[in-house]
């Protein structure tokens, strides 16, 4: 670029030393400037999430989202199994969505004091729709709800410890940013997932294994008297789908109970997509309290937190209470519309039948696939949610992911691209159906995957560098 097209800014900065002049450029864009380097000049790694800065997809830049689909900036189309983590499971753009958000947008928008209709009945639904939901908050994130549940719980408790599993995720938040898609010798002790944390935070968390009753009887017999909660994602998807055995969950109530600890279900990502009454329906298992986001309001940005009224009601949001509760865009008067909007939906029309027969049908003919394609491999799933372990058999915790081809993972989802399908290339991620995908969708995809695959095992040669997220974090 041109001396030109450069803005010279002297800042003056008062130091003990003496003022330091300093020259910063900042470089005007023009037409011709692509936009991923235009990003990369301003947003640290040219995107705005950690999850977003995909090898390989650096210059990756989304136009326009609809149904099952998504066009980038140079038209090309993909079918997306990807959806965001999750959330759109009605589709991208969904228009009864849409159009719930507009006709709300025309009369009202974020005023912060008081409470809207629209909050009353959406926290009429989610107490209507969840087992444990006594009383329910609105918040933007999900981290910002599991972040809630454990200060409230501590609050209530005035214990210590929390208790979370290997291979789950629950937000961003120092306390439970640890241990999630861990390297084998990170196992078994603290792994944070980055850095910037007080060691004191990380040795108030206990890492369990996921499925191991006689770990966590063992831990409460030891440490019960301090444990403030158990925070756990009944399935853990944020390592694929690792489906929890009965047992495991009711031994987690049991303890809970016994010992009086606050037993915590993330259900940011099972909530609703699952079932409209959660996992916890689906186990009849009830938590007492509950995070929720993502699937609720079909891609708006939303979280919840739900429970045991006592709990509750320590939340400053009643007056007088002690655990501070605050957040501007909480209720946002789009959001609860487009959540209002996408739970009518899921209630009135056959949206999880559909989602739960394309997802059995992707699960069962990928698994023949790759019986006749000689691969080792596993496809799990739940409903609409699936992913493909290339391992011997079925994993049952996070230990038993270590041995998955990590090559062959992201290597066949990134040779998916060039057939315009889209499932991440990370490893143990999951992939999601939506109610706008068809059976055409599922045929192409499958053929794709055949392809993919094929091309795979005769180059097996993948560069995996970059491609585990939310791994160990080092000292910088």
């Amino acid at each position: 670029m041109s001396r030109r097209n450069d803005i010279r800014v002297t800042l003056d900065r008062g130091w003990s030393g003496g003022d330091i002049e300093e020259n910063h450029v900042i470089h005007q864009q023009t037409p011709s400037t692509p936009l991923p380097e235009r990003a990369r000049r301003l947003i640290p790694g040219g995107v705005n999430s950690g999850q977003r800065n995909v090898p390989g997809l650096g210059d990756l830049v989304i136009a326009r989202a609809r149904g099952s689909r998504f066009w980038d900036t140079t038209g090309r189309e993909y079918t997306d199994y990807h959806a965001a983590f999750g959330p759109p499971l009605l589709g991208h753009a969904d228009p009864d969505v849409d159009a719930a958000v507009t006709e709300t947008a025309r009369e009202l928008d974020l005023c912060g004091v008081g409470v809207t209709e629209g909050e009353v009945r959406l926290a009429e639904t989610l107490a209507e729709l969840m087992p444990s939901f006594e009383r329910v908050l609105l918040t933007s994130t999900g981290s910002e709800a599991t972040f809630h549940a454990l200060r409230v719980a501590r609050a209530a408790t005035g214990r210590r410890l929390v208790v979370k599993f290997q291979g789950c995720y629950h937000g961003w938040h120092d306390s439970v940013s640890l241990n999630v898609i861990s390297a084998p010798d990170r196992v078994g002790r603290h792994d944070p997932i980055s850095t910037g944390i007080l060691p004191e935070v990380l040795e108030s968390t206990l890492v369990l294994r996921f499925n191991d009753v006689a770990q966590v009887r063992e831990t409460f017999a030891t440490h019960g008297a301090d444990i403030a909660a158990v925070i756990v994602e009944p399935v853990p998807h944020n390592v694929g789908c690792l489906l929890p055995d009965q047992e495991f969950l009711a031994a987690l109530r049991e303890e809970c109970t016994s010992h009086g600890s606050v037993l915590v279900f993330d259900e940011v990502i099972t909530g609703v997509r699952h079932d409209l009454g959660g996992w916890q329906r689906i186990a009849g298992i009830r938590p007492d309290l509950t995070t929720m986001g993502k699937a609720i309001a079909n891609g708006y940005p939303i979280g919840a937190i739900g429970g045991r009224a006592d709990l509750m009601d320590l939340f400053s949001s009643r007056p007088g209470a002690p655990v501070f509760f605050a957040g501007t865009y909480n209720g946002h008067p789009a959001v609860v519309a487009a959540a209002l909007a996408t739970l009518d939906k899921l209630r009135a029309e056959p949206v999880h039948e559909h989602v739960f027969r394309l997802g059995e049908r992707v699960r069962t003919e990928l698994s023949a696939l790759y019986a006749g394609l000689g691969v080792p491999a596993v496809v799990a799933g739940y409903g609409s949610v699936f992913v493909t372990y290339f391992l011997a058999k079925a994993p049952r915790s996070y230990d038993d992911l270590l041995a998955n081809d990590t090559g062959m993972f992201v290597g066949y989802r990134r040779r998916l691209l060039d057939h315009g399908i889209f499932e991440l290339p990370l490893n143990l991620k999951r992939s999601h159906l939506s109610y706008a995908h068809t059976d055409d969708d599922v045929d192409r995809l499958l053929a794709a995957t055949e392809i993919a695959v094929r091309a795979q095992l005769a180059d097996p040669t993948t560069d995996v560098s970059g491609a585990s997220t939310m791994a160990g974090a080092l000292p910088c």
